[in-house]
């Protein structure tokens, strides 16, 4: 973004601190795009995703005076969407998240086959996939993949046990490895 676009974004935030609903709509079509993708990862269907983005997008507005124009603004509101999402899977945590002490599946022994599997595929194939998992496992996979946070950060953001964490990732990764093992099977015999 060059300096222009940053004074003209810097503006409309202003406006938007003031309570200017014409620089609000200007701000949410700004930043729509980017933060459905988020919202999208951390959701079941399109619906729940609109739905955690209109919520996000209150919080945004609501907490704007607070962004102190230091950073990304894009990174700020990013966060605002992936903890909404968060709070979203915390307050039903008794329907997703199951803290079990199943056996684990090593990460590691998983992670190279897993990475040479997904290379095969394009992005809308592997967002599909992902789309698929759990709603347990889809979450705990995006914030460490995507996000990138440890799993002391992820059990502590969804109220559950680094364990469980470990688990539900370790048992996403297997998750898509099967379904784009079997999209795999799929295109060979189609």
């Amino acid at each position: 973004m060059d300096q222009k676009d940053q004074h003209i974004l810097d503006d409309i935030v202003k406006r938007c601190v003031k309570g200017d609903r014409k620089a609000q709509r200007e701000l949410y079509k700004c930043f729509y795009s980017k933060m459905m993708g988020v919202c999208y990862r951390y959701s079941n269907n399109a619906e729940d995703a609109k739905d955690l983005l209109q919520d996000g997008f209150v919080k945004v507005f609501s907490n704007l005076k607070k962004y102190n124009f230091d950073g990304s603004l894009e990174g700020w509101i990013r966060r605002i969407m992936v903890n909404t999402a968060i709070d979203y899977y915390r307050k039903n945590k008794d329907v997703f998240f199951v803290d079990s002490n199943d056996d684990y599946i090593l990460e590691n022994n998983n992670t190279v086959s897993a990475n040479s599997i997904y290379s095969q595929f394009g992005v809308n194939d592997i967002m599909e996939a992902i789309q698929s998992l759990s709603p347990a496992y889809k979450a705990v996979f995006n914030l460490s993949v995507i996000e990138g946070y440890p799993h002391k950060d992820i059990a502590k953001k969804l109220n559950i046990s680094e364990g469980a964490s470990k688990s539900n990732l370790a048992k996403a990764k297997q998750n898509l490895k099967n379904l784009l093992k079997q999209k795999e099977i799929n295109h060979s015999n189609g």
